[in-house]
């Protein structure tokens, strides 16, 4: 297969500006979760330029999309993602996210058909936080998928991203308004209630294990410093190695929660605002063909400790879906330390020239690992024998 490699490199070649310039564009006109409008309307419309049958608005996420060439029994995903986050813009890199998988999407569509498969682009929106990948799971996008992978940004080249599960939730305290300094005794207050309840948490952390995570934010804290505060909001998320460990962390944060409430006689609500992201299980043979072929193009892999890639544990909806069906999810390194990701420091490299060769090497990398899984007659048999349908 190598002459279909390098006919897929030559494709990535005459790309590469318009995958360079699509990126940018994202980068600079960022949008939150679910209001990827802009953003996705790019993305779908290069895979449509480019000779994809695209359907946009798929799964009731106006944002979301797929985009389809090919006819073979084998069919492969590929997630392009485009949200960014509040502030900082797309310090998480979306934009070669969504560049990258369109690079792949368009190299794989010229040589579907002779490698017998289909290969789809899926557009997800509200990685950052509202599960966009778990709804398009739930509702049907992945049947009969065989495969999914993307690539996403990162200091450093890995093959494999350790992945925690995830809840996020907001809380709510309700308690009574009253003037601040004339009448304090008559109210009941709500700020206080998430007082105590970071204290607890904060206690708690002694508690759980090391792999557990619990960080949370102030949304509402009142709405004048001489009204006692009635109505108070928190958003937190609690991390966890396994869904099943999540499930035993969050009741003992909920008990916090409670005693925040309990302390100053305020009501209160927990209300989850995405389904649960799980841990990540990424497929090994074809995490394997990926990295073989990241580093055929030059890309160059640190190790690391067992504890140290613990250590820098992050979560994502792409670990629903492989729980479901064969997964890879590599980070691209785009050489940004000391930034990492959330920091507007890197959302600075993800428009660099570092940032910008890693895309095209990203998006080859997965053609080529396509290109792979489909030839290698193994791969390919188990692949099919593993067809997702509901």
């Amino acid at each position: 297969m190598t002459a279909v490699k390098e006919a897929t490199r030559t494709l990535m070649d005459g790309a590469r500006d318009r995958l360079v310039k699509l990126s940018h564009r994202i980068h600079a006109n960022p949008e939150l979760a679910f209001e990827e409008e802009r953003a996705a309307a790019w993305v779908a419309g290069a895979l449509d330029t480019g000779g994809m049958s695209v359907e946009t608005g798929i799964c009731d996420l106006p944002t979301a999309f797929v985009a389809t060439a090919g006819s073979g029994p084998l069919h492969i995903a590929i997630c392009a993602e485009y949200d960014a986050l509040p502030d900082i813009g797309h310090a998480c890199g979306h934009n070669v996210i969504a560049a990258a998988a369109v690079g792949a999407g368009l190299a794989l569509a010229q040589v579907a058909d002779d490698l017998g498969i289909t290969v789809k682009v899926f557009g997800t929106p509200a990685e950052e936080g509202g599960g966009g990948k778990i709804l398009m799971l739930q509702r049907g996008a992945f049947d009969g998928i065989h495969a999914a992978m993307m690539v996403h940004p990162y200091p450093v080249e890995l093959p494999v991203m350790t992945c925690l599960a995830v809840s996020h939730v907001d809380v709510h305290y309700r308690g009574k308004a009253a003037h601040a300094s004339s009448y304090p005794d008559r109210g009941v207050n709500a700020a206080d209630a998430l007082t105590v309840a970071q204290t607890a948490i904060g206690l708690l952390r002694q508690h759980i294990r090391p792999s557990d995570r619990i960080h949370g934010i102030v949304t509402r804290g009142g709405d004048a410093p001489n009204i006692v505060p009635a109505h108070t909001v928190g958003k937190w998320y609690m991390r966890a190695r396994t869904t099943g460990e999540l499930s035993e962390l969050e009741p003992r944060v909920e008990r916090c929660f409670e005693a925040g409430a309990v302390a100053t006689g305020c009501s209160f609500e927990v209300i989850p605002q995405s389904p649960v992201y799980s841990e990540m299980r990424a497929d090994k043979e074809l995490s394997a063909l990926y990295r073989a072929n990241a580093e055929a193009l030059g890309r160059v892999f640190p190790k690391f400790s067992k504890e140290e890639r613990e250590r820098i544990a992050a979560s994502t909806d792409m670990a629903n879906v492989s729980l479901a069906i064969p997964t890879i999810h590599p980070m691209l390194g785009i050489d940004s330390l000391p930034a990492v990701n959330h920091q507007p420091e890197f959302a600075a490299h993800c428009v660099r020239p570092v940032a910008d060769q890693a895309l095209v090497d990203g998006a080859l990398g997965m053609a080529w690992t396509v290109i792979d899984a489909s030839t290698k007659a193994a791969v390919r048999d188990r692949l099919l024998a593993r067809r997702r349908s509901n």
